[in-house]
């Protein structure tokens, strides 16, 4: 089992050659994609990815209504194709026409799906209510993003980013240790841990649904590569014996434990860290799912291009219930969907210690009475130019 297991870790770091070797048995024979793995399990092998754009949550306006009509999705498409964001300038050569020329690149237009949200239960397609232990964190966090804005424009201009806010001068205490582990963008750059994990490269979260994802299969576990755009992205190992670790052993995406249900794989995830936070649609990490989360996931093959995906989520401390997201996953071509098996970004890696030393320098110009007070630069929120 040992070797098998390094086998399969290793063909997510090491070249295709090893991914091949593993694959024997269950990928393509004259053009035909195999039912079952040389172990006599279902083939789930492949990328594959959500091919529509469904909001995760239903409008409430629709009720328990599941599905969309033509009609309704032709103009979704057409208000999408139209929005003005994908290719527009601001001041030419400005950080945020810069930073938005960037990202455009990687823009792409997906059509709307045939459902009205991601959500499938509960029937009303939305996410339960918060728990009042999350309201309360949800406010803590709050309380100190708004802290770090109080002397920036978005604030002295009542912008939405600085609701509930005010506008004075910098708060003596936004040099003080943040009462929670930072994962999204905020108003200071003191060091790594005041970035995003988006700029730290460490982006993604379990579940993921938006990027591609390579399925791989081994005879007693089956690797996932996700690709979650601007060359992110991160691996599971779902072992299929074993049991989870103590409670004290805490992971980034968590320990997944799978086995066979007739023709579906199911997949129960527990033991995530409380540090890498799951919390789909939110402005700012808030009272995210963390330690206490749980994931049930099954994937079942419907026909050889086509995965259905479920997952409920369910966090007693979070969410007054569990809640579930059922997805149509469709399978994308190996040569033009390639999806590298170790995650491309650089941005965090080489680009941090830039943007650091940026911010050191603009504290000694403003010492020097040469430039404006940092804190007054909101680079944290759309206002000020910073990049969500």
């Amino acid at each position: 089992m040992k070797n098998r297991l390094f086998a399969l870790i290793g063909a997510l770091t090491v070249p295709t050659a090893v991914v091949v070797g593993l694959q024997v048995g269950s990928v393509s024979v004259d053009g035909q994609t195999q039912d079952t793995t040389a172990w006599g399990h279902p083939n789930l092998e492949g990328i594959w990815l959500d091919v529509y754009a469904t909001p995760l949550e239903r409008d409430p306006a629709l009720g328990d209504r599941e599905f969309t009509t033509a009609e309704e999705r032709a103009e979704r498409d057409q208000a999408r194709m139209g929005s003005a964001g994908r290719d527009r300038r601001v001041t030419r050569g400005s950080q945020q026409d810069v930073a938005g020329a960037y990202n455009a690149v990687y823009t792409s237009v997906k059509p709307a799906g045939p459902r009205t949200s991601l959500v499938v239960d509960p029937p009303n397609g939305r996410i339960p209510s918060l728990t009042e232990e999350a309201r309360r964190e949800d406010e803590i966090q709050r309380e100190w993003r708004l802290m770090l804005l109080r002397n920036t424009e978005t604030c002295q201009y009542e912008a939405p980013a600085c609701e509930g806010g005010t506008y004075g001068p910098p708060s003596p205490n936004r040099y003080d240790v943040t009462p929670f582990y930072n994962t999204s963008r905020m108003n200071r750059h003191d060091g790594p841990e005041d970035q995003s994990t988006y700029d730290r490269c460490i982006a993604g979260s379990t579940p993921d649904f938006v990027g591609f994802r390579r399925i791989i299969q081994g005879e007693d576990s089956i690797a996932f590569a996700y690709d979650t755009g601007q060359g992110q992205g991160f691996q599971r190992v779902i072992y299929l014996s074993g049991n989870h670790p103590p409670s004290q052993i805490r992971l980034r995406h968590g320990d997944s434990r799978g086995y066979w249900e007739g023709e579906t794989l199911v997949i129960e995830t527990t033991n995530f860290s409380p540090k890498f936070t799951f919390r789909p649609g939110r402005p700012f990490s808030g009272a995210e799912s963390g330690a206490n989360r749980m994931l049930t996931e099954r994937y079942r093959r419907i026909d050889e291009n086509t995965l259905d995906y479920e997952v409920t989520i369910a966090d007693p401390t979070i969410w007054t219930a569990s809640w579930t997201v059922r997805q149509e996953l469709k399978r994308q071509d190996d040569q033009e969907n390639r999806i590298y098996y170790e995650p491309r970004c650089h941005e965090g890696n080489y680009g941090l210690p830039a943007l650091l030393i940026g911010a050191r320098l603009e504290e000694q110009e403003f010492a020097a009475g040469r430039g404006p007070d940092p804190f007054s630069l909101d680079t944290a929120t759309d206002f000020g130019g910073g990049v969500q």
